[in-house]
């Protein structure tokens, strides 16, 4: 596991040849890495970069989860959904806390951003990183919008 510095502490990255397999949060210090990876989270925190490129692998999880996995790689940079419209579009409207329960199963927190679901009503609940590095992400993500629209 490769360590690297970020505004949420240090993110321990995983990686299996060119593939991200897990991001960690309060990771122990460790090596460092200039794996593309590491150079996309760097670019990302500094608000240069929206939209990760490098190849990822989500590794385990039940059916229903890398569903939802599935459902979180393609909220767009900057947006929000709730865990009702994922339950939604996945054909279970009542499943709302299974999603929850799938997206703080996410091995690849940031890169696939769950940190985008919210619930009903856009409350900022749960995140398996906690809710201040939820809200960072969300706040840098709003900002980087923001500043792309307004100039």
């Amino acid at each position: 596991m490769f360590v690297i510095e970020s505004p949420l502490g240090p993110l321990g990255l995983v990686v299996d040849g060119p593939a991200v397999v897990g991001v960690r949060f309060a990771a122990r210090p460790g090596p460092s890495t200039d794996h593309p990876a590491a150079e996309q989270l760097r670019a990302y925190f500094g608000g240069e970069l929206t939209d990760f490129t490098v190849p990822f692998e989500m590794r385990g999880g039940s059916e229903f989860e890398r569903a939802v996995w599935a459902e979180i790689a393609r909220v767009p940079y900057g947006e929000t959904i709730t865990y009702g419209a994922i339950a939604t579009a996945l054909g279970d409207p009542g499943a709302a806390r299974a999603v929850g329960t799938a997206c703080n199963r996410n091995p690849i927190p940031v890169i696939v951003p769950c940190h985008r679901v919210v619930g009903a009503g856009n409350k900022m609940v749960g995140f398996g990183g906690g809710l201040d590095r939820k809200r960072i992400l969300l706040e840098l993500e709003a900002a980087v919008a923001l500043q792309r629209a307004w100039g």
